[in-house]
């Protein structure tokens, strides 16, 4: 399996272009996952205060023998804790669970636009970067418009969104914003939550050409458009095949025509030949 590449965020911090989504990884099993994970050359791990399971993921990173440095353990403030102070003592409660001495990226989970607090916790993130309690800060499930006010209002561009991101849901105007303020895309529910994306003629079709699994087909299409994503499995067989999709290269076509998948399904079911795929 070949190695996980790494980008550049627009901190200066490195970042996985592949990581291990850890939602439902708890207890003793879930510790057990991670390690194995780790084990296969996953070195992202996601955790959020709502998964109730950073305890279990500093624990993992503890076990798995790797370099600290070399591993990186992001989290998030729920909404619940919106505020300066809030999301600075939210993070301090996360550091306590996770027993580590920083979080390498922490992201404001959700907006929470009918509160209207989000500057401000991002204020308190940009406090606590600056106190040396996270490496990197970002955001989940912001639009443009909300990117673009925290931006405004305090200089400072998130360095990732992690959004709801799959082929029927590519997403294209806000990653085309991501590039054009240099912030990180990460993919939540990357083979999308409905089973039929990998049930899809094309994926498979796709997958035949270059010999490897449909699964394997959405998670490289993910990293070519430049986003991280962000596969859920406590599996090791499964957790392998999914960061193995590196060794492989869809062309740019291949690329337009699972992204067109969003746009009412224009996979009419014919088999493109090898040569237009």
């Amino acid at each position: 399996m070949n190695a996980i590449p790494t980008v550049i965020l627009n901190d200066g911090a490195w970042f996985p272009e592949l990581g291990l989504g850890t939602y439902n990884l708890r207890g003793e099993e879930g510790i057990e996952a991670m390690v194995a994970a780790i084990d296969s050359g996953y070195r992202l791990l996601d955790t959020a205060v709502n998964y109730e399971n950073e305890r279990e993921v500093g624990e993992a990173v503890r076990r798995s023998g790797v370099d600290r440095e070399k591993l990186l353990v992001t989290s998030k403030i729920p909404g619940r804790h919106h505020g300066r102070q809030e999301a600075i003592d939210s993070i301090k409660g996360s550091l306590d669970l996770l027993g580590l001495d920083r979080i390498d990226l922490h992201l404001i989970h959700w907006p929470n636009p009918s509160v209207g607090r989000y500057v401000e916790t991002w204020r308190g993130m940009i406090e606590a970067r600056d106190q040396g309690l996270v490496r990197s800060i970002g955001v989940s499930n912001f639009t443009e418009d909300q990117l673009t006010e925290l931006i405004e209002e305090t200089g400072v561009a998130p360095a990732v969104n992690q959004v709801e991101l799959h082929p029927y849901f590519p997403q294209e105007a806000l990653r085309a914003f991501h590039r054009t303020h240099g912030i990180r895309t990460e993919s939540w529910s990357p083979l999308a939550r409905r089973s039929e994306l990998l049930t899809e003629q094309l994926i498979h079709e796709l997958a035949t050409v270059h010999d490897v699994t449909p699964t394997q087909v959405v998670l490289r299409w993910h990293s070519q458009l430049g986003s991280t994503p962000i596969p859920k499995s406590a599996d090791p067989d499964r957790q392998r095949e999914n960061a193995d999709v590196f060794g492989f290269t869809l062309t740019d076509d291949q690329v337009a025509v699972i992204s067109a998948l969003e746009r009412g399904r224009l996979w009419d079911g014919d088999p493109l030949t090898h040569e237009e795929m």
